[in-house]
């Protein structure tokens, strides 16, 4: 068999192909910060089936979930296809799906508030929109990028991610902060939301800043990141309209049952919907 080694030249050509593939920007740098820890982990050694299931078992010492576990092994899986290197592929985890979600992870409603308060009693109020518009709106942190002043004046904005170009629907309400916001800082077209040296915020910018918000808001940390105020919007949503079919085209998931995945009760409700079944005396 033909000895295989990773060197910088292979890892380079991944990432175009990725690219190429018109992956998303946060998908591309979590898949090469996968294969790059995956050859540090090899340490110039060759690459085999076996080498690449002992890095499995090597997450898996490390306490890693097994999803994050199998979401490695994708982007490992993904360059030894790339590279025609089929032999060396791993077999993923089997996982049985949850019918319910983490707690831990599950932000209410009154924390949400709470965070906005927060970043408003702290003059940060461009935070406090930033976390309104994700969770009015319901859109991704990376679709930020396409809230700009002609898209508040329209009341809607064309997001094109994924291969895929939607609509995405700014409340009345949100595009008239929008304006206002943008007004005061004497914006008037582009992107609304800019960092002090004109770019657009970066995913990174956003999660710290939300995070500093924690601890004088009263809220858990882990609960606190962009994409769970999508979670909030996709809950709050569903419980007033019953529309998962809606749902799933507002928030732009090719598949319902992706959406599903949004929708699932905690661990505490399904104890007690399981208690309603009246089947232990």
């Amino acid at each position: 068999m033909k000895e295989h080694r990773l060197n910088e030249k292979q890892l380079t050509a991944y990432a175009g192909h990725l690219r190429a593939e018109e992956r998303s920007a946060a998908t591309m740098e979590k898949y090469m910060r996968d294969v790059r820890g995956f050859a540090g982990w090899l340490k110039g050694a060759s690459v085999t089936k076996e080498a690449a299931a002992g890095w499995k078992n090597a997450l898996l010492d490390q306490g890693l979930a097994p999803a994050t576990v199998n979401a490695k092994l994708s982007a490992v899986n993904g360059l030894f296809r790339f590279l025609g290197w089929e032999e060396c592929r791993v077999k993923f985890l089997k996982v049985q799906r949850r019918t319910f979600r983490d707690a831990s992870r599950d932000l209410a409603q009154r924390e949400y508030v709470q965070l906005m308060d927060t970043a408003r009693r702290r003059g940060l109020e461009w935070l406090a929109l930033v976390m309104e518009t994700l969770c009015g709106a319901g859109i991704r942190v990376s679709e930020v990028k396409y809230i700009t002043v002609e898209a508040a004046k329209a009341g809607q904005t064309n997001v094109a991610l994924k291969g895929k170009i939607r609509t995405i629907i700014l409340p009345g309400k949100l595009a008239r902060k929008l304006l206002k916001f943008a007004k005061k800082q004497k914006n008037s077209s582009g992107e609304i939301f800019c960092a002090e040296d004109g770019r657009g915020l970066t995913r990174f910018q956003i999660w710290r800043a939300m995070k500093s918000l924690c601890t004088e808001a009263g809220v858990i940390p882990s609960k606190v990141f962009p994409h769970n105020l999508r979670h909030l919007f996709a809950i709050t949503f569903y419980q007033a309209t019953r529309d998962i079919v809606k749902l799933a085209d507002v928030l732009g998931h090719s598949s319902i049952n992706t959406t599903r995945i949004y929708l699932m009760t905690t661990g505490s409700e399904h104890a007690r919907q399981m208690d309603r079944l009246g089947l232990v005396c």
